[in-house]
């Protein structure tokens, strides 16, 4: 199974490295937020606001993968595979390294853009922080590709996207504090598994405690892993 995941992942990868337009365009929007919307948080913000961002980039950056798994399936190169002995969970997890890989080289660009405005990071706090976000790139792109792969659809997938994505950022703090708004809002917003993800972010580049989020953070890599692998094997059976 190792050696069929390097394959997939080196498939899928080649690519993006030939033509890396996409991860340049993938940094336009996050540079945009700490160049514009940063500096109206005032010098001591960029330690609250940083971290959100990275999970933000998580966010959008791996739940939006499965649209590139679409046109393999239109196309019939996924049913060809099917019928080869590559491992099911080697076209999942593969395809999820790139992915991650890809989120974790633009994350640390971001911090490394974000330092020269003021925010302040040890190498120690990148990597954790660093680690964090590609646990929830895991979790999300696993289950983003296994909704694809079911639906088919480029409009059905957007659809489902749209109607799941954004309730869970706004609901996670990404951008606006929960403690700001009403006590109900506040309640419903501990129910989010990205919540609690999105606060251990913030502590680790605090020096507070992360415990919370980085079992919220596995437990989503567990979930979103298995729906993965289920769906592959059941769909390419």
């Amino acid at each position: 199974m190792l050696r069929d995941t390097w394959l997939v992942f080196v498939r899928v990868m080649l690519p993006v490295l030939r033509n890396p337009v996409a991860v340049v365009f993938g940094l336009a929007q996050p540079l945009l937020y700490l160049g514009l919307f940063g500096p109206l948080l005032g010098d001591t913000g960029w330690q609250w606001f940083v971290p959100g961002l990275l999970v933000q980039m998580a966010l959008f950056g791996t739940a939006y993968a499965g649209f590139s798994l679409l046109p393999e399936v239109r196309t019939g190169v996924m049913e060809r595979l099917r019928v080869t002995p590559v491992s099911r969970v080697a076209l999942l997890v593969g395809r999820v390294g790139k992915d991650v890989v890809l989120l974790v080289v633009q994350s640390l660009l971001i911090v490394l853009a974000a330092m020269l405005f003021g925010f302040r990071a040890s190498a120690g706090e990148v990597l954790l922080g660093l680690g964090l976000v590609a646990l929830l790139g895991v979790a999300i792109g696993s289950a983003s590709y296994a909704v694809a792969l079911k639906v088919k659809l480029e409009y059905v997938f957007a659809s489902v996207l749209s109607a799941t994505i954004v309730p869970v950022m706004l609901l996670s703090g990404v951008l606006l504090p929960m403690s700001n708004g009403p006590q109900w809002l506040y309640w419903l917003s501990r129910l989010n598994p990205l919540a609690h993800v999105v606060d251990a972010e913030r502590s680790i580049f605090n020096s507070g405690s992360a415990v919370l989020g980085l079992v919220a953070a596995s437990a989503l890599v567990l979930a979103g892993v298995c729906y993965g692998v289920r769906t592959f094997h059941r769909e390419s059976a």
